[in-house]
């Protein structure tokens, strides 16, 4: 088969959401789309790595300030070259897109762009690709084109989309009617029975100027906020940073109601490719492989009398469940998430009371990455904490200093060049160095295998605010 002749395909990869309703293990600070929850591989891998190949470009990933290296080692992981540029602030879909499209449209006047969300799972890739080439064909002649997905169920969580009639010379291209909001079950049920509505999927392909023209016409505030964003961006290490002033002035809202839902140019490509947004507990029940009691147990887990339920281990003890059916229950190392699978999607309801206590599970996990490492708390209690640190090979920790607090670090397994006042120390496994109250000190793994370190804190405070940087390799450039 002869591949139809249309221009390059350039990925990007959206990264700038939370996932809220799969906390315990999506957070803040470690979102869905950086965890492997449907596969060995992070989500971000798996949708990065899906349009790859001759017809493609290199991808742009935008995504959160905080997640920048984290995102960048998933992507070198995966032998994955892309463009990461950071957003100041999350302003929803359109001015991410809008801020892509214009490094699209220097790079290449005729390029399309094709627009994946991070977090979404495609079981057939085949399908997949097949439906790209149809999709840019279509935008290849000027058509705005979205995915919608066949639905086998009437599911109430997505928003719809209603197909009309196929577009002339365009083979499986349809002209978009209406766009659907989430409906009510018994809607849903209808718009199934119909066969003409689809999943709105929220992935895209767009003629790269096009697309910006029509923000143009639509939402010319946003097009005016981001021209000054990537104007005045500035490259900081690997990464490209959005100037913030001009970003911060674009509206919030998604390239579906700033656009798609007014631009007559809109078509759809009808897909059915195993396609799930992993949006809730409920959503990955039922993309997942199955036991012969509709279970799917991952981890530690111990079923008896259990059906049609998802149990997941990721770290702590096991679980054990008995006479229990339509469950959700999810372990973490810190918290342990009880629900029904009716009642799944209400989980963010929880993490927003966690945020409005002030407790940090909402945010983070027990085990804390950064751009050196990792860090984990053993123990604390008044005046004194241990945690694990584990440095990666090469991994420099910031050069700093703190007014309250003295540490005391063993090293367990490598090589640690400790900096301690003036003297820098080499360590290696079973030896330890102590750092005084403001004594700046730094620890570095100059070695091939990760530094896994104790470190005891104790002092009259041990608060993060108590850290003054004098010397920071991953700061803002």
């Amino acid at each position: 088969m002869v591949e139809p002749s249309f221009p390059r395909i350039h990925p990007v990869v959206l990264s700038g959401g939370v996932g809220a309703r799969l906390w315990p293990m999506s957070r803040a600070e470690y979102p869905k789309q950086l965890l492997p929850l449907a596969g060995s591989r992070s989500m971000i891998e798996e949708t990065a790595s899906r349009a790859r190949g001759s017809r493609f470009a290199s991808p742009i990933v935008i995504c959160n300030e905080a997640h920048r290296f984290l995102v960048a080692e998933l992507l070198g992981r995966s032998g994955i070259e892309a463009t990461i540029v950071l957003e100041p602030t999350g302003r929803n879909t359109a001015p991410a897109v809008t801020a892509a499209a214009l490094l699209v449209c220097e790079r290449d006047p005729d390029g399309l762009m094709l627009v994946l969300p991070s977090d979404h799972v495609v079981r057939d890739g085949e399908a997949f690709r097949d439906a790209v080439l149809t999709a840019a064909e279509a935008a290849a002649a000027g058509r705005l084109v979205t995915f919608g997905v066949k639905p086998d169920r009437p599911e109430t969580s997505y928003g719809y989309i209603r197909a009309g009639e196929p577009l002339p010379g365009l083979v499986g291209v349809r002209a978009v009617e209406l766009f659907v909001e989430k409906p009510d079950l018994a809607t849903a049920a209808d718009y199934l029975a119909a066969g003409s509505y689809f999943w709105n999927s929220g992935m895209f392909l767009f003629p790269a100027c096009a697309c910006l023209a029509e923000i143009d016409r639509f939402e010319p505030s946003i097009l005016e906020a981001c021209r000054g964003a990537v104007a005045a961006a500035r490259r900081d290490l690997d990464f490209l940073r959005l100037e913030a002033g001009s970003f911060e002035r674009s509206p919030s809202i998604s390239v579906d109601y700033a656009v798609m839902e007014r631009t007559h140019r809109a078509a759809v490509v009808p897909v059915d490719m195993g396609w799930s947004d992993i949006g809730a507990w409920t959503a990955l029940w039922e993309f997942s492989d199955k036991d012969r009691n509709g279970n799917v147990l991952v981890g530690d887990v111990l079923a008896e009398d259990v059906n049609d339920s998802y149990i997941r281990v990721e770290s702590g003890p096991m679980v054990a469940a008995v006479g229990i059916d339509n469950a959700v229950v999810v372990g973490t190392e810190d918290a342990v998430l009880v629900t029904t699978r009716a009642t799944a999607q209400d989980v963010k309801l929880l993490v927003n009371r966690l945020r409005d206590s002030g407790r940090g599970e909402h945010a983070a996990h027990a085990t804390i990455y950064r751009p050196w490492g990792s860090y984990h708390i053993v123990q604390a209690g008044e005046h004194f904490q241990v945690r694990q640190l584990v440095v990666k090979p090469g991994g420099v920790m910031p050069l700093q200093f703190h007014r309250q607090r003295s540490e005391h670090w063993v090293v367990i397994e490598g090589t640690a060049r400790v900096t301690c006042g003036e003297q820098t120390l080499i360590l290696e496994a079973h030896e330890s160095a102590a750092v005084r109250e403001g004594q700046p000190h730094r620890l570095e793994n100059p070695g091939k295998v990760p530094l896994s370190v104790i470190e005891v804190q104790s002092g009259s405070y041990l608060g993060e605010d108590d850290i003054v940087r004098l010397e920071d390799p991953y700061a803002q450039g």
